[in-house]
């Protein structure tokens, strides 16, 4: 509690941050998010999830204690605020070259970074592939053996404090080209087919029924989902514009992999 309350007077008083006390507070939070011993978002036992907003104002005044410094990895040189991950044999990650993960963000063991990117306060969970230039932006939290597919834009949701990150659940499958922002919460095990766009205001349709029914910004458990577009009237006449269809389910009663299979073929999803 200590640690939240210098958080918290900091950042209704930036001036604050010129005492080194609230200043290495800010430093601990990241060390602590780095490690994975904080996280933004924490998963409730009824399965809603709870924002630490305080973790989040750690991390916006993050950049304000860090200094501009030069970074050398080999060939490579940055010129950046934040370090890099380190030690990363010793947390059981792999990371591809040139995949970057910053200081502030956590990988689980387990975790395969490719040519990608993760950014500061987010979580990935162990056994996780992130993909050929995915990129998983601030505070989004990943599940556990989830795979973001090449291209894949995960978002990063850093203001205001107090709003949910991207989420995506444990075993989903996210399709090449993807885009997740705004906070948008994806159920376990969902599958996204390549090219959809899901945002906190994208109207995603399960058409299985008679009627459509809508979801905003949540993918069910589950859910196979693929892009679509519907007709909307504007003055100027009317146009089709993007939404996401759910068109099938993937299956509890075989393996997961096994169903991941059969639903893809059985309803022609591109990944």
């Amino acid at each position: 509690m200590d640690l939240q309350n210098l958080i918290d007077a900091a950042f209704e008083d930036r001036s604050l941050l010129r005492d080194e006390k609230y200043s290495e507070a800010v430093k601990a939070v990241i060390a602590l998010l780095d490690r994975g011993e904080l996280r933004v978002a924490e998963k409730t036992e009824d399965g809603s999830w709870d924002v630490n907003a305080w973790v989040k104002r750690a991390v916006l005044m993050y950049f304000g204690v860090q200094g501009m410094e030069t970074l050398e990895v080999g060939p490579f040189e940055f010129h950046d605020k934040i370090p890099l991950k380190k030690n990363l044999a010793a947390q059981k990650v792999r990371v591809v070259p040139p995949g970057v993960a910053r200081f502030g963000s956590h990988l689980e063991p387990g975790t395969i970074l490719m040519p990608g990117y993760v950014n500061i306060g987010a979580r990935v969970g162990e056994g996780t592939m992130v993909d050929t230039w995915a990129t998983v932006g601030s505070c989004a939290q990943i599940g556990k053996g989830v795979h973001l597919s090449g291209g894949v834009g995960i978002g990063g949701v850093l203001e205001p404090p107090g709003a949910r990150p991207v989420i995506i659940e444990d075993g989903a499958f996210i399709g090449s080209r993807c885009i997740v922002v705004e906070g948008a919460h994806i159920g376990e095990e969902a599958v996204l087919g390549a090219g959809v766009v899901i945002t906190k205001s994208t109207a995603i349709l399960d058409v299985r029924g008679d009627e459509p029914v809508e979801y905003r910004g949540e993918v069910p458990a589950r859910a196979i989902v693929i892009p679509g577009a519907r007709e909307k009237k504007f003055p100027a006449g009317t146009f089709h514009v993007p939404c996401a269809l759910i068109i099938g389910e993937r299956s509890e009663s075989t393996d997961k992999k096994v169903s991941l299979n059969e639903a893809l073929r059985e309803h022609g999803v591109q990944v």
